[in-house]
């Protein structure tokens, strides 16, 4: 029986609903979004980030080991050398040490050995930063069982490595302490300030002296290696290596045998001794008390006490004497006299009648020994450093004349001298000053006053060699300096235009102050004639007690000078004649005794 068919009402359900309409466009776009995001993610991580990934995993495979450059030697003017390098053991880590998984116990075994916490060893790391170039110092100077405590522990102390690197060294410690200063470790302001020199953390810098002064000179340029390393930091083989270039040795005009003596001359007192070639400002001693040991400084950790002392202490002794300011008491009346002489107010045959005391402008003006010396010329008068006749010349010259001939000599600027940041340019006190600080005009007082080396006139004693060089080389201001191969300063002197005749006055006056006026300790036989001037400033101590400096200033020969010597006494309470000359004259006899020998007499013991 045929089966019955009925027609379907409607239209028969479709089933297939995937591709209809929208659908299929949509995901065609959705993937070439997707694909599109795909490959510019590809497209920066190659062409545009991929200089700075490979640079990444370059650094991660090879690593620059820098090597410090020597610092030059200094030398003096025989070849004695003042200042080299020693070589000690430094440890060091990687950069990222202290984020590897190995590094607790890395950190706190290394801070065991060393004697530092583990917070400090981690500041310096973070300090130099993950992309630093090369190692971090972590301590220097190590002590042998520092280094053999990390040789036994070598297997627990994953990116530690010991270098030996060049570390400053001064032989004679102490006594050259002023001239060559001393080397240390940047700090973080200097490290900003340097950086773009080339200067790294941990670098060393001169702070003072020779060091500071002649830095570019001596510094070197860094060098080091290529090295490619495996996975554990290991090195496997050097790519490249640039040798590190020593810095250039120099050679100074100081004498190490006058230095010495100088020391042992001014012996536990404060001051500073200056000896000086007068025809050409060659430095031949500089010696400045309180002193200190520079070696001090090129300690990793020196003792906190030793620092102190240094850093804190009372005297001050990181100051050099020789180039502060202070008042120049009679040695100024070489001045007063060339004022004086070449305004035309006076003759070098003048003669005035000196006395106990002399009132100006209202005031009373005393002699030194009360009493005065009669009637005196100028030669007799310098002899006599009498008060009361340069009062007299000052008075009569004036204000404007006196400042005028000791700006000629130098006074109230640097002199050039190598250590510009350290020097003291002094004072020299004129009508501006006197009206805007005290609100008065300049008056004969303050000319009698600056005619003796007082009131508000300040000079260091470095200025005050340079103003008897004056009369020792017949005329002329010289340069004082420290490097020999200093072509330009050893030629370089500047006439002050005096008339001969002011030479020849000023060099006859200084000659009879030692062989028969106030600084008669040193005509003696052990030396050729000496040329001098003693001097003896009114000063007070921080505590309010009067404690005088003593200063002495001459040259020898007197009729051909070959060496100029100041000797300062900072706070003696003595004068100069008894303080300060004898100080002088053991440096001249160690000069010319090891000059000439046989010549002159020996000094007694």
């Amino acid at each position: 029986m045929p089966s019955l068919q009925f027609p379907l009402l409607g239209n028969p359900k479709e089933k297939r609903t995937v591709g209809r309409g929208l659908q299929s466009v949509f995901l065609i776009l959705l993937t070439l979004f997707l694909t599109s995001g795909i490959l510019a993610r590809l497209v920066y991580l190659q062409i545009i980030q991929g200089p700075t990934h490979r640079q990444q995993a370059e650094s991660n495979r090879i690593r620059l080991l820098l090597k410090q450059p020597e610092r030059g030697n200094v030398f003096d003017c025989n070849g004695k050398l003042l200042a080299t390098t020693r070589y000690p053991h430094s440890v060091y880590l990687w950069p990222m040490a202290h984020q590897k998984q190995s590094w607790p116990q890395t950190g706190i075994r290394l801070s065991q050995i060393l004697g530092i916490s583990l917070e400090e060893i981690e500041n310096k790391l973070k300090e130099a930063g993950p992309n630093s170039s090369g190692l971090v110092r972590i301590k220097r100077d190590l002590e042998l069982d520092e280094i053999t405590a990390l040789k036994e522990y070598e297997n627990e102390l994953d990116e530690v490595e010991v270098h030996t690197e060049a570390v400053r060294y001064y032989p004679h410690g102490k006594e050259f302490a002023h001239v060559l200063g001393y080397t240390r470790e940047l700090t973080a302001e200097q490290l900003k300030d340097k950086k773009d020199k080339g200067y790294r953390l941990g670098d060393v810098i001169g702070q003072m002296g020779i060091e500071k002064a002649f830095e570019n000179v001596l510094r070197g340029e860094w060098g080091g290696q290529q090295v490619e390393v495996d996975s554990n930091g290991r090195p496997l083989r050097i790519l490249g290596e640039k040798q590190a270039k020593p810095g250039d040795d120099i050679r100074l005009t100081i004498d190490w045998n006058l230095q010495m003596a100088a020391e042992k001359a001014l012996a536990q007192r404060n001051g500073t001794v200056i000896a000086m070639n007068p025809q050409n400002g060659a430095i031949l001693a500089m010696v400045s008390h309180p002193t200190f040991d520079p070696n001090v400084f090129s300690k990793q950790r020196a003792s906190q006490k030793e620092l102190q002392q240094i850093l804190l202490g009372a005297d001050h002794p990181l100051l050099n004497r020789a180039l502060q300011a202070y008042p120049p008491a009679s040695t100024f009346k070489i001045v007063t006299t060339t004022a004086g002489l070449e305004s035309g107010k006076f003759s070098p045959q003048t003669v005035l009648q000196t006395y106990g005391s002399l009132s100006f402008g209202g005031y009373r003006f005393n002699e030194w020994n009360h009493a005065g010396f009669g009637a005196l010329g100028f030669a007799r008068a310098i002899a006599m450093s009498s008060d009361t006749f340069f009062y007299q010349v000052g008075a009569r010259v004036g204000g404007s004349t006196l400042i005028n001939w000791t700006r000629k000599y130098g006074f109230g600027k640097k002199t050039g001298f190598e250590f510009a940041s350290e020097e003291s340019k002094g004072f020299v006190p004129d009508e501006a000053w006197k009206r805007k600080v005290w609100k008065m005009p300049w008056t004969v007082g303050d000319s009698v006053n600056m005619s003796i080396g007082q009131g508000a006139l300040l000079a260091t004693p470095l200025q005050v060699a340079v103003m008897f060089a004056v009369p020792a080389n017949g005329g002329y201001r010289v340069q004082p300096h420290l490097l020999k191969d200093n072509e330009q300063a050893k030629s370089w002197r500047e006439p002050i235009n005096m008339k001969p005749s002011t030479a020849k006055v000023l060099r006859e006056g200084l000659r009879k102050v030692v062989s028969e006026g106030t600084g008669k300790a040193l005509n003696v036989p052990t030396l050729p004639p000496v040329a001098g001037k003693t001097g003896t400033a009114e000063a007070w101590r921080r505590n309010g007690i009067k404690a005088n400096h003593a200063w002495f200033g001459g040259y020898a020969p007197a009729d051909n000078p070959e060496i100029l010597v100041v000797a300062f006494a900072e706070h003696s309470g003595g004068g100069g004649g008894s303080v300060a000359g004898p100080i002088a004259l053991k440096v001249m006899e160690e000069y010319f005794h090891k000059k000439y020998p046989g010549k002159y007499e020996k000094p007694e013991p």
